[in-house]
């Protein structure tokens, strides 16, 4: 009976241990499993969840209830590329890179420039999409340039480039959260000027019915990139290959057509990784 129960023991030592062994293996092929269905480690598999604005045409902003303009349109396009859809949730553009870094977004789109405090927080992509400062002033300003603002009660965008620009410019901005609130300092005249990302300057000044004017305009120096958080090199890989992508066959010439007609293209940007040539719009469509 001894031997018999010695026997016993052992084997169902020895059927925990199979068990045990065989729970690993398993957990170790979901890990594998998981990892294929979600390469790039995205907050929900097959879906880029983008952290965007509201209120930045042409850029970034709500057209019928729905996420648009041309950053947008882009990424959607670039997404496709590598087999992945994009959900938009709109933001302040103050807190989000602190947003993409911390892993509430996947990506951060919003006309981002990239300067080196920024890239602290976040890495970059390639760049997509060259940028002008534009200067919006209240209609009756005397106001004709960048370099008349010392004194002056200038309003930005708080953590945006301009904000940047006007701070090293010793200008004392006044810094609101988003782009209505600047809009609306002009129209009741609490800003003597806006330093604005030119595009949306533009439109702004065109629907003020008068009230707001653009000033001036001047070529910001560095590009435009979509964010991801620091370290995550095959999200940002893949994105640089679908923006690729999406200049080769003629997409990125057509929503440029598209959200900035007649804009031209300074000489000596290239989109993208540089290496690909750049259909004209006409040939694009």
């Amino acid at each position: 009976m001894r031997f018999r129960t010695v026997l016993t023991r052992a084997a169902a030592v020895g059927a925990a241990a199979l068990l045990a062994v065989t729970a690993l293996t398993a957990c170790g092929g979901g890990d594998d499993t998981e990892a294929a269905d979600n390469p790039y480690g995205l907050l929900q598999p097959g879906v880029i969840r983008a952290g965007t604005l509201t209120d930045a045409p042409p850029n970034v902003f709500l057209k019928d209830g729905e996420f648009t303009g041309f950053d947008n349109e882009l990424l959607r396009a670039v997404a496709g590329k590598i087999g992945l859809k994009v959900e938009f949730v709109g933001t302040d553009f103050s807190a989000l890179l602190a947003q993409v870094n911390s892993g509430k977004f996947d990506v951060g789109s919003s006309s981002i420039t990239i300067t080196e405090a920024r890239k602290k927080t976040v890495d970059f992509g390639n760049g997509y999409d060259f940028g002008y400062f534009g200067l919006d002033v209240p209609a009756g300003s005397p106001i004709t340039g960048f370099d008349q603002l010392a004194g002056k009660r200038v309003v930005v965008v708080q953590g945006t480039v301009q904000d940047d620009y006007a701070t090293k410019e010793n200008l004392d901005p006044v810094r609101v959260p988003d782009y209505n609130s600047a809009i609306n300092q002009l129209k009741a005249g609490t800003a003597d000027a806006w330093i604005a990302p030119a595009e949306i300057g533009d439109k702004s000044a065109a629907d003020s019915k008068g009230k707001i004017k653009v000033a001036a305009k001047q070529l910001s120096p560095t590009p435009t990139a979509y964010a991801v958080a620091k370290g995550d090199d095959k999200l940002r890989e893949a994105l640089n290959k679908g923006l690729d992508e999406v200049i080769a066959d003629g997409t990125w010439s057509r929503l440029q057509a598209e959200y900035y007609p007649g804009r031209p293209i300074p000489a000596d940007f290239k989109p993208g990784s540089g290496s690909v040539a750049v259909p004209s719009p006409s040939a694009a469509s």
